[in-house]
């Protein structure tokens, strides 16, 4: 097997990395839920007040995964890296790539100095769920998911 790549996402990328976040919704059975144009998905990474960064995994050209973050603030920890997606393609599954993008993810955040890490995973996704135990990751089960939607976009 073709050694993997990690590197920073670059503009180019987004086309596939637009691919790979649609291919997680299809797997996480919401296949419409994706609403967010090129446009607005481009220029909140790359515009001029960028919003999100991402490592990317990638073999002869392609890209076949992602690690998409933030920066979150806590008023009680500080900074905090915020995971939005960790995702391989399908067929790549299994292949240490998902480890290479979080150590990576983890050890930009170390640089920056942030204060820890933090993602959701859902409680039906078993294997993620495995994968983040690895990790001795602390899963909280008393918080409870809030969201407010502007639009439908």
């Amino acid at each position: 097997m073709q050694m993997v790549t990690i590197r920073k996402a670059k503009q180019t990328d987004c086309p596939a990395m637009m691919a790979l976040i649609q291919e997680l919704a299809v797997y996480e059975k919401a296949p419409d839920a994706v609403t967010v144009s090129m446009e607005e998905f481009v220029e909140s990474g790359f515009g001029s007040l960028p919003v999100w960064g991402a490592f990317v995994a990638e073999r002869h050209g392609e890209i076949i995964g992602l690690s998409l973050f933030y920066i979150r603030y806590s008023t009680w920890k500080g900074r905090r890296l915020y995971l939005e997606d960790l995702i391989v393609t399908e067929n790549e599954r299994g292949n240490g790539i998902g480890k290479k993008l979080l150590d990576q993810t983890i050890t930009y955040a170390k640089e920056q100095n942030y204060s820890g890490m933090l993602w959701q995973v859902l409680d039906w996704n078993q294997p993620a769920i495995n994968f983040y135990k690895k990790y001795q990751a602390d899963f909280d089960g008393e918080w409870l998911n809030v969201t407010l939607n502007f639009s439908d976009r």
